[in-house]
């Protein structure tokens, strides 16, 4: 998922999205511990994903923060 894809979405949107990849991701490392994936990158995509989620979540935050001061 793109930084731009990711801008897109309101605030609502994001903190849901934040929250089923976070289980994905969980899920993913619990399959990966039992029996490797055939693809083990998709741990890390999915670890980025979360990341810049959060950082354009974090950003919006902090926007709204300086903007009611």
């Amino acid at each position: 998922m793109k930084s731009s894809e990711i801008r897109e979405f309101t605030d609502k949107e994001l903190e849901e999205r934040i929250e089923t990849e976070q289980s994905h991701l969980t899920q993913l490392r619990l399959n990966h511990a039992v029996s490797p994936l055939d693809n083990p990158n998709k741990i890390k995509v999915a670890r980025k994903n979360v990341a810049r989620m959060k950082t354009e979540l974090n950003t919006r935050l902090k926007q709204a923060k300086k903007a009611n001061q």
